[in-house]
């Protein structure tokens, strides 16, 4: 039927752009991570900022970077593609009976379990780890893409919304893609280093290294190895 051939070819395609986007930022944390730690998105670095991980300062300079980097990126992709193939630049939308509150707590959950998979395989406490963080960052976006791209695109990352919409000119329903992943990433910090693995910082360790003083090195964590750690959220 025409019409199981289209739902199957679309369901296709969306599997591939998925694996392009897990792909890329695999690539990124592979190539960038030992240098900034490859946020490249605005509520990951907010999640970093609510775990007391990073300075404000730092935080604020990572987002307006993040942001520039992803007009920049797009105003090339749009300047290089033909305009008759051009589209809107892949910009999230959202799909036809989702509302806006749907959106935001589907936006909030994909952001969410990625915010828990980077906490969990940048820490530089788990001794244990095993494979690749690059990998594991990678398909949990991929993972957040394969299902999110049905409702709301598989926004997860502000700036790479904020991009498209700036050159497009469309923010309808931009909000959303701001306030579900900063929401989500909040909650996926707030969840890992209160619950699932507490980091043993006083209030005043924690806001040492928001103003951008380096704590105590007492801090009641177990001492790290001497086995090679690929990313350290706390040289962030």
């Amino acid at each position: 039927m025409p019409g199981e051939l289209l739902v199957e070819s679309l369901a296709l395609v969306f599997d591939e752009v998925a694996l392009a986007f897990g792909l890329a930022l695999a690539t990124l944390v592979q190539a960038v991570g030992h240098i900034s730690g490859a946020h490249v998105n605005p509520a990951v670095t907010f999640a970093f900022l609510v775990g007391s991980q990073m300075s404000l300062l730092r935080a604020i300079c990572y987002m307006v970077a993040q942001l520039l980097g992803a007009v920049a990126g797009a105003a090339v992709l749009y300047s290089v593609t033909p305009p008759a193939v051009r589209g809107n630049l892949a910009l999230n939308t959202l799909h036809p009976g989702v509302s806006v509150g749907q959106a935001t707590i589907v936006e909030i959950f994909l952001t969410l379990q990625f915010v828990l998979c980077i906490f969990a395989t940048y820490d530089e406490r788990r001794n244990g780890r095993l494979g690749s963080v690059a990998l594991a960052v990678g398909f949990s976006l991929t993972l957040g893409h394969l299902f999110g791209m049905y409702y709301t695109g598989a926004g997860m990352n502000p700036a790479r919304s904020f991009a498209p919409a700036i050159l497009t000119r469309n923010f309808t329903n931009h909000w959303v893609y701001w306030v579900g992943p900063i929401i989500g990433g909040g909650l996926g910090s707030l969840l890992y280093d209160f619950l699932l693995f507490p980091r043993l910082k006083s209030v005043s360790e924690r806001l040492s290294i928001l103003k951008g003083a380096r704590p105590s090195e007492s801090n009641g964590q177990p001492e790290a190895t001497a086995e090679p750690v690929e990313l350290k959220t706390q040289a962030l």
